[in-house]
């Protein structure tokens, strides 16, 4: 648990310090504290486990059979800390914040990593050490993450902030990768586990591109912006591939990840598989339209005279994130047999 948690150090101190505006203090101090509530009840739930097996030993734990009642009441404390992280509703509202605060450098870490570390406390403990829990409380997961995944959905759909349009992707995004891990069978997890890669790839790819434009132009509001094309032609090439892989189409990674994910959920659940994939069109409609205005119209000259195209430095920072997203479109079998042998080795 140490480690787990001094990984948000590093972050708290780029937002706090490198952040380019004056709210990033409040930023980090959201940050600090929706992660500190989490963790100090996944803490207790820690101690708790201590005083009845006597050992922090992994292997041991799994041997250890927990009373109906105490998984309950354990699996809520490790739900509450890694719904923080991920995060889901109503925890949502550090993440747009850190992402607008910090600097590029700062959300590319956080959208590539450090979401990933609740979905992960997921898999790797609450799952396995509370099995009774994980079913007891499925109607729980299914309900927040189908209202995450639409209400962030649209909020994103309204926002002008280029970041913030972002952020709440991620949140709908990794939303639906806690759906498969909940499906509870292979299919659903494998997806879940690509998804996970393949969102850390794609949002920081954006988030990478949006910082291009805010160091050139300090500004990352819409209304600045329009008919890039017409002078950054290499520049809107990239977003087009990383804004159609946000849209989850066929032959990118997130059409992979969320295609095995959403087919393991609608072995368990088919209603809930079509809430979710209503999601799918969503994340379309704000990212289709993000292009859009970013890409077409007329160029507002009178706010920002002078484009300059990507550079080779650039682009040969973005080019193994283009490389990744189409490999795992094209050819996911890298990552799922891989998968496949863990999941034969544990006998999942």
């Amino acid at each position: 648990m140490f480690f787990f948690e001094t990984v948000l150090i590093p972050i708290f101190l780029i937002i706090g310090i490198w952040g380019p505006r004056r709210r990033r203090i409040r930023a980090s101090l959201l940050l600090f504290f929706y992660t500190l509530f989490g963790s100090i009840l996944m803490l207790f739930a820690i101690l708790v486990i201590n005083l009845q097996v006597g050992s922090f030993d992994y292997q041991l734990l799994f041997l250890c059979n927990f009373s109906e009642i105490k998984q309950k009441f354990l699996w809520l404390c490790f739900f509450l800390s890694f719904s923080a992280k991920i995060p889901m509703m109503p925890f949502h509202i550090w993440l747009p914040e850190a992402h607008v605060e910090a600097p590029t450098t700062g959300s590319v870490i956080l959208a590539g990593i450090l979401l990933k570390l609740g979905s992960y406390g997921f898999l790797r403990f609450s799952i396995p050490l509370f099995p009774y829990a994980s079913v007891y409380y499925l109607p729980l997961v299914y309900t927040i993450c189908i209202i995450s995944i639409i209400y962030s959905s649209l909020t994103a759909i309204r926002q002008s902030d280029l970041k913030k349009v972002i952020a709440y992707a991620s949140v709908a995004h990794m939303n639906t990768i806690v759906l498969g891990l909940f499906s509870l069978n292979i299919q659903g997890i494998e997806g879940s586990i690509l998804q996970m890669i393949s969102h850390g790839i794609v949002s920081s790819a954006l988030f990478f591109l949006v910082g291009i434009l805010y160091d050139r132009y300090h500004t990352r509001l819409l209304k600045y912006y329009g008919g890039i094309v017409q002078v950054m032609p290499v520049f809107i090439s990239i977003l087009f591939l990383c804004i159609f892989a946000n849209c989850s189409l066929p032959g990118t990674s997130n059409f992979i990840g969320e295609l095995c994910l959403f087919s393991g959920v609608a072995q368990d659940n088919i209603f809930v598989t079509i809430f979710g994939a209503f999601g799918i069109i969503l994340s379309g409609v704000y990212s289709l339209w993000l292009y859009n205005k970013l890409s077409f119209g007329n160029l507002k000259v009178q706010y920002i005279s002078k484009f300059i195209d990507i550079t080779y430095r650039e682009f040969h920072v973005l080019l193994p994130l283009l490389f990744l997203l189409i490999l795992l479109g094209i050819y996911p079998n890298i990552v799922i047999e891989k998968l496949h042998l863990i999941s034969l080795y544990y006998k999942i």
